[in-house]
């Protein structure tokens, strides 16, 4: 959006920047969602049961016309084919193995030629991805895979849990709702539109964190939808206040959500915690079930694991998610690079909640928060370090080399020093003989779309030790 219309909304009184909220929700209504959403969404559900072969048919099929709509009418790959063939390369591109990997710069430098040469772009919708490592991306959407894409979202990061976009709902996000040099509630705004109570992240100090809670309890919610780190810090001060927010669910989506984060998400918010994983480019989504599973949406994307060398990985070990997306087949996206780490189970496991949806290790977050051991482990999480009662609300890991840690954390207080030998000694245990930095500051630094890093590797891979054994804290 542009800078000046933003300027403009901050520096109108709440009233207005409500009513403005609303107006922007409506239209989002009516383009997210139609007379076909509940149709669309009854569809995909019971899509969740079908059986192996249903869905090898299905995506046999809807693979197959993606391949050849991006061969035949997408500039960046129908040049790409061309070269080959042009160099007496006869691989089919029918084939989804024979086609490269793509990384994130080759579409930001150039997105308009991923779009299909039927679309006409200027009657298309542009969607920002955040830009957190970097420039935003910039995708071009027709109104219908919009929607579409709305339904299996309502279907699978709603339904599932028993609420709906008509219920109240908050979200706690990274939206420029207040501006940033704000220092006063309130930080939120009623977006009627959406029937919701949009919370800022950025926000979330010890001076406006409890106003935020005080929104949260009147405006009679029915869930909570945030990034885990930004509802953990919701409910700590809820918890020191003797607040409970109680809500149907807690679904957390665009960080790792870690156990400790769950537990005191379920305590403040009353309720279970369900996580999610998705990408801005919308190329694979997947959601846990009530029984603690993570299921991958198939008529999503297809999902593949790549290890560092870009070979795939054996299965059952993390690697990157490489992702060909379904949904928008005006701009296909083929065996996108997504730069984020997980696994993926033996396709034969099932889980009990009787959905027949592929199975989705634990999400690691960025290949970017990768830490690395003094023998070579790479550490993917380090959440396991501070387990146990830290007088804490956050703490932020930064490996500025390969013997030397920065630990940075919010709290009312400094660690003691028994604390912090404590905790140097679990690191070293961890990475080896290491340097901890211990820096006390009011709230840990939110990114510009409101997400926190709670791990950053400033050690080039080119310097990394040679790996031995995989870890994970």
């Amino acid at each position: 959006m542009n800078r000046s219309i933003i300027n403009l909304y901050q520096s109108l009184p709440y009233p207005l920047r409500s009513a403005a909220a609303s107006t922007w929700g409506y239209y989002l209504r009516w383009l997210r969602y139609s007379g076909e959403t509940e149709t669309l969404a009854a569809e995909a559900l019971e899509r969740d049961h079908w059986s192996a072969s249903q869905w090898r048919n299905w995506t046999e099929e809807r693979l197959a016309y993606t391949l050849h709509r991006a061969a035949t009418r997408v500039p960046f790959y129908r040049s790409y084919w061309s070269e080959r063939r042009a160099r007496g390369d006869r691989s089919s591109w029918e084939r989804l193995e024979n086609w490269p990997l793509l990384n994130k710069e080759s579409v930001r430098q150039s997105p308009e030629a991923f779009v299909a040469d039927d679309c006409n772009i200027r009657r298309m919708h542009v969607w920002f991805t955040s830009g957190s490592t970097g420039t935003p991306l910039r995708l071009y959407w027709s109104r219908r895979n919009i929607r579409r894409w709305y339904a299996l979202f309502e279907a699978r990061s709603r339904r599932w849990y028993g609420v709906s976009r008509h219920d109240r709902w908050a979200i706690v996000g990274g939206q420029r709702v207040a501006a940033i040099e704000q220092k006063e509630s309130p930080v939120w705004v009623w977006n009627r539109g959406l029937n919701q109570l949009y919370v800022s992240a950025i926000h979330l100090s010890p001076a406006l964190a409890h106003a935020s809670i005080d929104a949260i309890r009147a405006h009679n919610l029915k869930y909570i939808v945030g990034y885990p780190s930004a509802l953990q810090v919701l409910a700590q001060y809820a918890q020191q206040s003797g607040v409970t927010l109680p809500m149907s669910v807690a679904i957390t989506n665009a960080e790792p959500l870690f156990d400790s984060q769950r537990d005191i998400i379920s305590s403040a918010f009353c309720c279970p915690v369900r996580d999610t994983y998705g990408s801005a480019e919308v190329v694979a989504g997947a959601g846990e079930c009530e029984c603690g599973s993570m299921h991958l949406w198939p008529d999503t994307g297809i999902v593949e694991v790549f290890n560092r060398n870009h070979d795939p990985a054996p299965q059952g070990l993390p690697g990157e998610l490489v992702c060909t997306g379904l949904v928008n087949d005006d701009m296909p996206l083929i065996r996108y690079c997504t730069r984020d780490s997980a696994s993926l189970p033996d396709p034969r496991e099932r889980c009990g909640c009787g959905r027949n949806l592929p199975l989705l290790g634990k999400v690691e977050g960025r290949l970017d928060d990768v830490l690395v051991a003094r023998d070579g482990r790479r550490i993917t999480r380090i959440d396991g370090i501070f387990k146990g009662q830290l007088p804490v609300r956050e703490v932020q890991v930064i490996q500025e080399a390969i013997d030397r840690i920065r630990v940075v954390y919010a709290a009312e207080a400094r660690l003691s020093p028994q604390c912090q030998r404590d905790l140097t000694k679990r690191f070293v245990d961890v990475f080896g003989e290491t340097s901890l930095q211990f820096d006390w500051v009011p709230q840990i630094s939110r990114l510009p779309n409101g997400k926190f890093r709670s791990a950053t590797c400033l050690v080039p891979p080119e310097d990394w030790p040679p790996k031995k054994v995989s870890s994970h804290v």
